[in-house]
């Protein structure tokens, strides 16, 4: 079992009431660096973050993948771990994530449908749009995946590359419909195009703590269809 040098990286926008609860209960040795990445809050996230001793990220174009970009060449670990701090993401399961990862994976997804797991934060729509794209996904390219969409996963580094996470042609569908996707669900296309090895871990969605959920339900949900269609033919 290799010891992995790993980076979690956390997302906020207006996220200070989940961040007073969720932040506390993160180990910072449990990892070797953290970053957070702020879309511009003006609640006293950044605030709160800096006095409790994390380097901030303040991005300056919008967008989760943007985000992620932006930060790249500060990102020291092998492993890059994403994390929501609105209280969907469960601080508990980073140690077992990691550990998953030390057996060997190129990435392991913390799901939220695996072995009796289950979302607390779903709602009809969103339950029904994760089963679709997951199984859209599992259909096309022949992966086992029980939840393709989730943000919570570690991964490699290197894939952001190797896949071309970052490159703007690898996200043309979002231009037509006017908004800005993420590359959770590409990256779980990509990676199961590539047969790289793949994981889940089975760990619950509670409910999220304050702040607004920024979900975009029918520009996400038809930029990803048209993204995954479009894979079929575009990307090898």
């Amino acid at each position: 079992m290799n010891k992995l040098n790993t980076t979690l990286v956390i997302l906020t926008l207006n996220e200070l009431e989940g961040m007073r609860v969720i932040m506390p209960q993160i180990n910072k040795d449990w990892v070797d660096q953290i970053i957070i990445v702020d879309g511009g809050s003006t609640d006293g996230t950044i605030e709160f973050a800096r006095k409790s001793g994390y380097f901030v990220h303040i991005q300056r174009k919008p967008g989760l993948r943007n985000a992620y970009m932006e930060i790249y060449d500060l990102i020291e670990g092998d492993i890059l771990i994403t994390f929501s701090p609105d209280g969907n993401s469960v601080s508990e399961m980073i140690p077992p994530l990691i550990k998953k990862m030390e057996e060997g994976y190129d990435m392991v997804i913390v799901s939220r449908y695996k072995d009796g797991a289950k979302s607390y934060d779903d709602d009809f729509i969103t339950a029904f749009g994760n089963w679709f794209f997951t199984n859209t996904i599992n259909l096309l390219f022949g992966s086992e995946y029980t939840d393709a969409m989730v943000m919570f996963r570690a991964y490699k580094k290197s894939l952001i590359k190797d896949l071309a996470l970052d490159k703007d042609e690898t996200y043309t569908p979002e231009k037509w419909f006017c908004t800005n996707i993420s590359w959770e669900p590409i990256l779980s296309v990509r990676a199961a195009k590539r047969k790289l090895r793949l994981g889940e871990i089975p760990g619950d969605e509670p409910p999220r703590i304050g702040g607004e959920r920024k979900l975009q339900v029918i520009r996400w949900g038809g930029a990803y269809f048209v993204q995954f269609l479009r894979e079929i033919f575009y990307w090898k």
